[in-house]
């Protein structure tokens, strides 16, 4: 073994402090707490960030597809014909036609802005993130003018399964009498949450038919949603689809579209994994102040472990070990204490918003109706490792002092 039984036994009664002082040194003591508290912090909100990530791209991706297709020159027309030879690209799952468009969202008891898609109802059925989330009522009576509606857009509209809700657009349509807006009235079928607060809030799915009567786009839609084998690869599939349709079409991928969203998600990870590692390097030299404090402390009995027999290489890894002890026990505390937060997040959060009354976590503000969080195994290895590796290095400087240490300087004055 590296270190000696008896090097262990001194180094473990050195953590110990004096009887008034109490069982563990207090310097020992905030060292390691700083060391847990610095690891199950970098663990939670990490695990949190990449939870956020994870989340927001997949609502992205089950919303919006891989790629986007839009005419060169206005909208698409032809579009069927359009989309089976995109369907033929290498890599390509499926295109759907749409038809996009703003509209005020109006009831007898409030307005709203929305965002109206228009799709076939066999699509919206084979889009999983609709069709899994239905809060009530059901796809099966969408079509015609019987629509669906985000669970919580319909909640700030005072409206349910059943009732009517009347589309304006923001094109008018010229009469004898001047511009006139267009409306239209639907029936609500189903209700929609994904758990995505800016789509449940704003988005409306009309069929596709009922779509192009009302936005006056006859045999027309404004984009193709494409979905492909591997959304990391969708530039590629990008450049195919351009190829296969002679270079008439503007092809945007969705890192293009949400490239905003997603490169601030991943800067502000970035920028509190350097933050939150700040807090392991204070407590790492706290662990170097708490050592060289102790190798002063016990200048008298390093003089005379020396004038025993013992080496310079004894003393320092005695004194290594010390110091050692401190940031092992703490990253394995923070390890644990870390996970177990991590996993039990959401029931901590509720919690929390029960016995405070305060809602901790608005929707409204941060998009999401829940704190997702999902563990990197990879990246809760580095964190621990690199306490680890911290902690060690922290001893290295006191423990060279001790093993420096001149016997006759230790005993000058006893």
């Amino acid at each position: 073994m590296i270190f000696g039984s008896f090097e262990r036994m001194v180094a473990f009664r050195y953590l110990r402090a004096r009887r008034q002082e109490g069982f563990v040194s207090v310097i020992a003591i905030f060292s390691l707490l700083g060391i847990a508290l610095g690891v199950a912090t970098l663990i939670i909100v990490m695990s949190v960030m990449n939870g956020f990530r994870a989340d927001l791209v997949g609502r992205i991706l089950g919303f919006n597809g891989h790629l986007a297709i839009y005419s060169a020159t206005g909208r698409l027309t032809d579009y069927d014909a359009v989309a089976a030879k995109v369907r033929a690209v290498p890599g390509v799952v499926s295109a759907t036609p749409l038809v996009e468009g703003q509209v005020m969202a109006t009831s007898p008891y409030a307005a709203s802005g929305a965002l109206v898609r228009g799709i076939s109802p066999e699509n919206l059925r084979q889009l999983k993130l609709i069709s899994d989330h239905i809060a009530a009522g059901s796809l099966d009576e969408f079509g015609d003018d019987n629509i669906a509606v985000g669970d919580r857009l319909a909640s700030r509209l005072g409206l349910k399964v059943g009732d009517k809700i009347t589309l304006i657009s923001p094109e008018g349509t010229d009469t004898a009498f001047g511009t006139m807006p267009r409306l239209k009235t639907y029936t609500i079928a189903a209700l929609f949450d994904v758990g995505f607060y800016e789509y449940d809030n704003s988005y409306i799915y009309v069929p596709l038919s009922a779509a192009q009567i009302f936005f006056k786009m006859p045999g027309e839609v404004t984009d193709l949603e494409v979905f492909v084998t591997n959304a990391d690869e969708a530039a590629h599939e990008a450049r195919l689809i351009s190829q296969a349709l002679g270079g008439q079409v503007r092809v945007l991928d969705w890192l293009q579209t949400n490239s905003s969203l997603v490169n601030v998600v991943t800067i502000e990870r970035n920028v509190m994994f350097l933050i939150l590692t700040l807090i392991i390097v204070v407590a790492a030299f706290n662990i170097v102040s708490g050592m060289i404090m102790m190798v002063k402390d016990k200048g008298r009995d390093i003089a005379i472990l020396r004038t025993m027999g013992a080496s310079r290489g004894m003393i320092l890894r005695i004194f290594m070990l010390s110091g050692a002890s401190i940031g092992i026990l703490g990253t394995l505390l923070g390890y644990v204490l870390g996970l177990v937060i991590t996993v039990n997040l959401e029931a901590i959060r509720e919690f929390l918003q029960r016995v405070l009354h305060v809602e901790l976590f608005n929707a409204e503000f941060y998009f999401f109706t829940r704190i997702p969080a999902h563990i990197d195994h990879g990246e809760v290895t580095a964190v621990v490792v690199m306490a680890l590796a911290l902690s060690f290095l922290a001893t290295l400087y006191p423990s060279w002092r001790a093993a420096r240490l001149d016997p006759v300087e230790g005993l000058r004055y006893e």
